[in-house]
């Protein structure tokens, strides 16, 4: 094996290392030659069993070769120590003993050996046992650095992701409680979608609302609905009529174009209420509908009728209008909220998630925690496998 075929180790050392534990010092010189062969294999001979497992801690060799019959110390008892103390435990250990006996063979596997042979074997043997047994245990160093570098990497992505969140989450609005009140629930799947919403005055008289979700997940589309917020909630596209949802949109599509942004696009929906004439005006690009409560009306869906947002180039978007009456409420979402599967495979269609709304949010006594709990329960999980995001607008 050459230095290139293995990681090299914290000790610095590369390949293969045997130790011989052996009193006989005619042995550990025919071993050495034995071993001579391979110049990848590195060789260390102990002579005083009482400080093998010392030496073995120290000097990490990928296998051990162990005699059994000793002065001092038992060669049964010193496979056993070695399972027994943490940086040994994993060692391949090769008995390397004169007795034959099968009772004796059954009794150093059953304290840790994992082959056994009787001195001395043929060269070409001993060194193919050697390989085969370092190799194996290299290997399995490797697989769990490997292992331990991705549960590290995890744990730092998850947290990121959860900074993440947090951020989004700290930018959403507050709840409002006058003349259009609202209430919301955001929550961020494990790997965190690319949902955002928000609502703001325009005017004393003209109420935006809007939701949006980034395709994909991660950090980046986090940060791309980030910014489509921003430019929404802070008004920040020169020469656009936020009164206007086409123009917004269309304005939105053009400046957030799939091949700028690193193929992503998103869905939205964007809305203007205006208390005066108790119209709401909306458009949408690729978003699942809005839901509309009357009382004595069966749901309203102010369905998406645009495609999403950057796909694509020149495209107009088209309002539509909608009367508000007293007591309406209003219902924006993410997909993530329908799109569940069930335990069986199939997946909650959004015709059913409408009777759920129609049954839990006229009722005064729910809210949109119960609508999230029904969700839940069709899944029969806690977290969502996109994010899901649910806002309610109730028009007094």
């Amino acid at each position: 094996m050459s230095t290139t075929e293995t990681d090299r180790r914290e000790d610095g050392s590369t390949g293969i290392r045997v130790l011989l534990v052996d009193d006989q010092a005619m042995i550990g010189e025919a071993v050495r030659r034995m071993l001579l062969a391979d110049e990848n294999i590195e060789y260390k001979y102990c002579s005083d069993p009482r400080e093998a497992l010392a030496i073995a801690k120290e000097w990490k060799p990928t296998v051990i070769l162990q005699d059994l019959v000793m002065p001092e110390v038992d060669g049964l008892d010193l496979v056993r120590d070695y399972r027994q103390d943490e940086s040994t435990a994993l060692v391949p250990i090769v008995v390397l003993s004169s007795r034959e006996e099968p009772a004796t063979k059954a009794e150093a596997f059953a304290r840790g050996a994992n082959d056994y042979l009787v001195k001395l074997p043929d060269p070409v043997e001993i060194i193919a046992r050697v390989r085969h047994h370092a190799e194996g245990y290299i290997a399995r160093i490797d697989r769990d650095k490997a292992h331990a570098a991705l549960k590290k990497s995890e744990s730092h992505l998850r947290e990121e992701l959860a900074k993440a969140a947090a951020y989004v989450q700290s930018l959403l609005p507050e709840p409002m409680e006058e003349r259009v009140s609202t209430q919301w629930r955001f929550i961020p799947s494990v790997s965190l979608g690319g949902d955002a919403f928000g609502y703001h005055w325009l005017d004393d008289h003209r109420l935006a609302l809007y939701l949006l979700d980034v395709c994909g997940h991660g950090v980046g589309p986090a940060l791309l609905s980030i910014t489509a917020m921003n430019v929404i909630s802070k008004e920040s596209l020169p020469d656009v009529d936020f009164g206007d949802p086409g123009n917004v949109l269309s304005v939105l599509n053009e400046r957030f174009k799939m091949a700028d942004h690193q193929g992503m696009f998103f869905t939205i929906w964007y809305g203007v209420y205006d208390e005066r004439t108790r119209t709401l005006d909306w458009s949408g690009g690729g978003h699942p509908p809005a839901v509309l409560l009357s009382d004595g009306d069966d749901p309203h869906l102010l369905d998406s009728d645009g495609p999403m947002v950057g796909a694509i180039d020149g495209m107009s978007y088209e309002a539509r209008q909608q009367e508000i009456k007293p007591g309406s409420r209003l219902l924006l979402y993410s997909d993530g909220i329908y799109e569940i599967r069930r335990p069986d495979g199939t997946i909650w269609s959004l015709e059913e998630f409408v009777r759920v709304v129609e049954e839990h949010l006229p009722d005064q006594s729910k809210s949109i925690d119960s609508i999230i709990g029904t969700a839940r329960g069709i899944s029969e999980k806690d977290m969502f496998e996109d994010d899901c995001s649910v806002v309610e607008f109730k028009f007094d």
